[in-house]
């Protein structure tokens, strides 16, 4: 068994006896390492083609994420840790690149808790992930989790961040990967881009690549174990994927665009551009390389799907039919 299956089996053991929101909650000081090597090139390369990037000279933005993901279970499923990981909902994700991660360079990975706070659906934690290259910070990622119970008036209210914030108590909420809309979405009007058709495998294609076979992702009767109707596209890979359209403007596999209905991209099913002529997408090149992304999961994806990918400018969202599954924002190389 894997390091994450060991933690997300410890984790489905050690859930039901955390009680989220307990007055005086603290999270763990320590960090969680990886010690310095080279990204196996195998796994690298599955990854880059199920999620559609092409730099072959560059990590995926995502990518160092993935890597440091089972380090954060780690810490996420120690019993000093105050929330139970089953009721954990990934709600956003900040990933910043100091200078572009390349397969080669020997990344020491850092994951440590920052801080919690309280939240009007319960208790948000934000975990970091750093990825280090000759004592020199090069690339970080910030995510926050939210584990749902009932808030009392002043957790529901804003509260500033600190390590050792307390919460109202409540019981663990089921697994999830997106958390429903605070507000009205913004940038929901964005103009579509790109038509996606996401197989049934997918889940189980992710999972494979990224060590992360959470059971809502692989299988319908899996995912209805935790109340879900079918299994759930893995949040990340939402993610991945649209920062790879944002970048190649390419579907996984191919350079090319086609009229709705009648192209296809490997590694994710079939994929179209409205509006569009067959031809190569010659402007990726002018594009310039994606330094930061901040994304929110709205909603999840239940698979299988037709999802709709939404950009303008610097924002971007991943929609079907009326419900944004997720939106954000990028910040490019000048």
């Amino acid at each position: 068994m894997t390091a994450l299956g060991v933690s997300l089996l410890r984790g489905a053991v050690t859930s039901p006896f955390k009680r989220a929101g307990g007055p005086g909650a603290t999270l763990p000081t320590g960090r969680a390492v990886l010690p310095a090597a080279p990204t196996a090139p195998a796994p690298l390369a599955a990854y880059r083609t199920l999620c559609g990037f092409t730099d072959p000279e560059t990590l995926p933005l995502t990518y160092p994420h993935v890597l440091g993901f089972p380090l954060a279970m780690r810490l996420m499923t120690e019993r000093s840790f105050p929330l139970p990981v089953l009721g954990l909902v990934h709600t956003w994700i900040e990933i910043t690149a100091h200078r572009p991660p390349r397969p080669e360079d020997r990344l020491e990975l850092r994951v440590y808790a920052a801080e919690l706070t309280p939240h009007r659906r319960g208790t948000e934690v934000t975990m970091v992930t750093e990825a280090r290259c000759a004592g020199e910070t090069v690339w970080e990622s910030r995510s926050g989790y939210l584990s749902r119970h009932a808030a009392s008036g002043a957790a529901g209210g804003t509260a500033a961040r600190s390590r050792g914030a307390t919460a109202s108590a409540g019981a663990p909420a089921v697994a999830a990967e997106a958390a429903p809309p605070d507000a009205p979405i913004a940038g929901a009007g964005l103009p579509a881009v790109a038509e996606w058709r996401l197989p049934g495998d997918l889940g189980r294609r992710y999972g494979a690549v990224s060590g992360d076979r959470n059971p809502i992702h692989l299988h319908p009767l899996t995912a209805r174990l935790f109340g879900f109707p079918r299994h759930l596209a893995h949040g990340m890979w939402t993610v991945a994927r649209c920062l790879a359209e944002a970048e190649t403007g390419a579907g996984p596999g191919t350079g090319t665009r086609t009229r709705p209905g009648t192209g296809t991209g490997a590694g994710t099913g079939t994929g179209t551009r409205p509006g569009t002529g067959a031809g190569t997408d010659t402007g990726a090149k002018d594009r310039a390389r994606i330094r930061s992304v901040r994304a929110e999961f709205k909603a999840p994806v239940l698979l299988p799907a037709t999802v709709t990918y939404a950009a303008a400018g610097d924002a971007f969202l991943l929609r079907g039919g009326d419900r944004v599954h997720l939106t954000g924002t990028v910040v490019r190389e000048r």
